[in-house]
Parts: structure tokens; C-alpha cells; sequence
């Protein structure tokens, strides 16, 4: 395979630069568990209707449950939720384990004391390299006056009182 572009080490300090938010993407598996995974490849597409992406590796464990999934939760972390943030970027069967959360009316995962949740039906996926691109119609959500949880150049970061 002959690969086209920069290799990975200079795309990812390119792309390093790029301050982006942290989520924690959540739905239910196919036996009705909750699942979810640290991204923080998130992007609003669309205003009219209100779309938003999010790319799973296809390699995750997650990616399955959202191909089944008709909906799922974008959970947008606050400053101080950089551990919970790390657990749901580990490889680890139980990531919910001891992680307080309540459900929405459809029994989808809300993450507590998140700066946001943006709740979802999912709308299309394309394929895109090593990952899925799923999009999302956004049909509820809430949110909070907390600071942002921030990642950049490769570490965590958040915004200084202003």
C-alpha cells in the first residue's frame, strides 16, 4: 500500500495545534450496555439540520455499537474531568465502572458534572481511512457555565479565568 500525504508523526504535530475540546462518546451496545469512548474528533457540519460528526476507529470497540446504534451522547468534559477523560481513552472492557451517570429518555448514557450533553439520532456514517465518520442529528442536550477540559499538542489544557 502506498501511502499518500505526511507521515503520522508530522500530522499529528501538525494537527497538534489544533486546540479541540474533549467528549466522552456514549450509546448502548448491542446487549444494551452502556459504552463509550474519549473523542475528540468532533465537528458541527450543518445548521439547518443541525449536524455534528464524530470519527470512531474502526478497530474500537465502539465502533460496532454505533453502527448498531440509532442514537448517541456527545459529553462534553469540563476542566476538571481529565481522569474520566483518560479512562474512556484506556482499553478497558468496564469503563463505566464507579462512573456516576444518569440516562436520558432513552436510556442513553449522561455523564455527571459535564460542561454539556449533546444528544443524538445518528444520521449517516462514511467510511474515512482507519475510521467511521458518524453524523448526527442533534435533538436535545443541556449545558453548564463550567470551563472546558481542552487538548492540545498532545496533552490537556483548559482555559484561564478571564
Amino acid at each position: 500500500m502506498t501511502t499518500y500525504g505526511v507521515d503520522p508523526a508530522q500530522f499529528r504535530q501538525l494537527l497538534g495545534r489544533f486546540a479541540t475540546g474533549v467528549t466522552v462518546l456514549t450509546t448502548r451496545d448491542a446487549r444494551g450496555r452502556p459504552i463509550g469512548m474519549t473523542a475528540s474528533s468532533v465537528a458541527s457540519v450543518s445548521l439547518d439540520p443541525p449536524l455534528l460528526l464524530v470519527c470512531v476507529d474502526r478497530r474500537h470497540d465502539m465502533h460496532p455499537a454505533m453502527q448498531a446504534a440509532p442514537r448517541f451522547v456527545l459529553n462534553v468534559l469540563a476542566a476538571d474531568q481529565e481522569a474520566l477523560s483518560r479512562r474512556f481513552a484506556a482499553e478497558h472492557p468496564d469503563r463505566f465502572d464507579g462512573v456516576g451517570y444518569t440516562e436520558n429518555e432513552d436510556g442513553l448514557p449522561l455523564l455527571d458534572g459535564v460542561l454539556a450533553t449533546i444528544e443524538c439520532e445518528k444520521h449517516s456514517e462514511t467510511p474515512a481511512g482507519d475510521h467511521t465518520v458518524f453524523m448526527g442529528i442533534v435533538t436535545g442536550g443541556g449545558v453548564t457555565d463550567r470551563t472546558p477540559l481542552l487538548y492540545y499538542r498532545g496533552g490537556y489544557a483548559s482555559l484561564s479565568p478571564g
